[in-house]
């Protein structure tokens, strides 16, 4: 009896939190280790399909770095990174969207699979992600000017759950490869969302990154702001975009491990959280 108890508390515990993100938007940039193993991937997939039943309405945004990095070499093409963003000329920009639009698909389906009434697209589709050239040395790396943002309101309107991958065009009609965390900033600052999470392979931000026991577990955006020159590699871009989501009308932002099993519905739902709160 005691067990079953115990589940009825958890469920209560979540009654106050469903309340409050009823109806409300949340995006969740999803990638990493959470969607290379497929254990993870369908925790992930559940506590999404859950957000959504409960009556929140969720948008994920997706990367695929590493599997386009290897389809690059599976067929020959070469795939070189500046800055940590990947060098596209057309071929690496042709590769990006066959195996973005793989993943966006397999996505659909898992969801699908689960009750949940979800629909893929890129930026292309409906114009909702309008670009110009990042940079000239980069390629076909794309820099997002604007969001449609009647795209989403339309699909959400229907109850349809938006996956998308981050792929855009310009006035030309050229396609561009984009970014992931990019593309979750600028969509959840056009929607302002009420949250926004990106799922990493770290447990959050740390003070200093070489010693574990320095995670902050909740930063303000003064705070952030002091912090972000400290640290180096991909934590300092990712805080760097909460920062900049937090100034444009998001209302927070959060940083979570997503090697934790079921760690998007341990920070929605339940009174501690984890990972790291920005804003």
């Amino acid at each position: 009896m005691q067990k079953y108890l115990e589940k009825a508390q958890v469920l209560i515990e979540a009654l106050p939190y469903i309340r409050k993100f009823s109806c409300k938007i949340v995006l969740i940039k999803y990638g990493g280790s959470a969607m290379e193993n497929e254990e993870l991937k369908h925790c992930v997939m559940q506590d999404i399909a859950l957000l959504k039943l409960v009556g929140l309405k969720p948008i994920i945004v997706h990367g695929g770095g590493r599997d386009i990095s290897n389809m690059c070499e599976k067929l020959g093409v070469k795939s070189e990174f500046k800055n940590g963003l990947r060098i596209s000329d057309e071929h690496t920009t042709s590769v990006a969207s066959m195996v973005l639009n793989y993943i966006n698909k397999n996505l659909v389906h898992s969801l699908q699979n689960l009750g949940v009434k979800a629909i893929g697209l890129c930026g292309k589709d409906g114009g909702l992600l309008q670009c110009v050239k990042e940079n000239e040395n980069l390629g076909f790396v794309g820099k997002i000017e604007r969001v449609d943002c009647s795209v989403l309101e339309g699909l959400l309107e229907k109850d349809f759950l938006p996956v998308i991958a981050p792929i855009g065009m310009d006035e030309g009609f050229n396609t561009y490869n984009i970014n992931a965390d990019d593309t979750a900033c600028a969509i959840a600052k056009a929607l302002k969302v009420e949250k926004l999470v990106f799922l990493t392979d770290t447990q959050g931000v740390y003070e200093d990154f070489e010693d574990k026991n320095s995670l902050i577990s909740k930063i303000s955006i003064d705070q952030g702001k002091l912090l972000v020159d400290k640290i180096q590699g991909g934590m300092h871009v990712k805080l760097k975009s909460c920062i900049d989501a937090c100034e444009n009308g998001v209302k927070k932002v959060h940083i979570l491990d997503g090697r934790v099993k079921h760690a998007l519905l341990l920070e929605f739902f339940t009174d501690e959280g984890i990972g790291t709160l920005v804003g």
